[in-house]
């Protein structure tokens, strides 16, 4: 099983560079946070013009096809928001708090966070965490 940050999804459902590898990743066992599910919403309605509707409904059939969406209880909660504090830089380490939700999804199941982020995949590691690199929109790995 793999911890999906927003990133991936937003990813799969583009058709962007690294949709194949999130592909395969979903066909596999693949968990994707409440956060994060929001965090995709958002992106693909606002700044790429999808209509909220249909990206809901892209969540649902991918959830129906085997993506579990898991809850921010309040323990990933308080986990994201103590890595942030800890890692948190402006220019250093730019960790958005959605990140950390993910990172602490990932840390708390013990499973890698697929992300092509070099910042959160630093975190993740300096945590002692796995990662689970995509590559971004210019083909790097994290």
């Amino acid at each position: 099983m793999i911890v999906l940050d927003a990133y991936a999804l937003v990813a799969f459902l583009r058709g962007e560079r690294a949709a194949d590898d999130v592909a395969e990743i979903l066909r596999d066992a693949s968990v994707l946070s409440a956060a994060n599910a929001a965090e995709v919403l958002d992106q693909l309605v606002r700044v790429h013009g999808r209509a909220a509707d249909d990206v809901h409904g892209d969540l649902a059939v991918l959830s129906f096809a085997g993506m579990e969406l898991a809850p921010m209880t309040a323990e990933i909660g308080m986990s994201g928001g103590r890595l942030r504090a800890r890692h948190y830089h402006r220019t250093a380490m730019a960790v958005s708090l959605a990140d950390c939700i993910a990172a602490a999804t990932a840390l708390s199941l013990d499973r890698p966070l697929a992300t092509a982020d070099p910042t959160l995949a630093a975190m993740v590691r300096a945590e002692g965490g796995q990662v689970r690199g995509l590559v971004d929109s210019h083909g790097r790995l994290p």
